[in-house]
């Protein structure tokens, strides 16, 4: 149930955003993102919880 939140605010977010992260600056909407951090935390976080039991 949490994803749902989670989708509706990465979509309602499609706004132009300039980006830099170890790379050249790139411009790109929004949600893509929203949506790979997301992803790489939910990665990041099943990994964590599993590495715990």
């Amino acid at each position: 149930m949490r994803v749902v939140p989670v989708v509706v605010f990465i979509f309602e977010s499609t706004r132009q955003v300039r980006i830099r992260l170890l790379m050249p600056e790139v411009s790109m909407p929004l949600h893509p993102a929203l949506g790979a951090v997301a992803v790489i935390g939910a990665i990041c976080g099943g990994y964590y919880v599993s590495r715990r039991k």
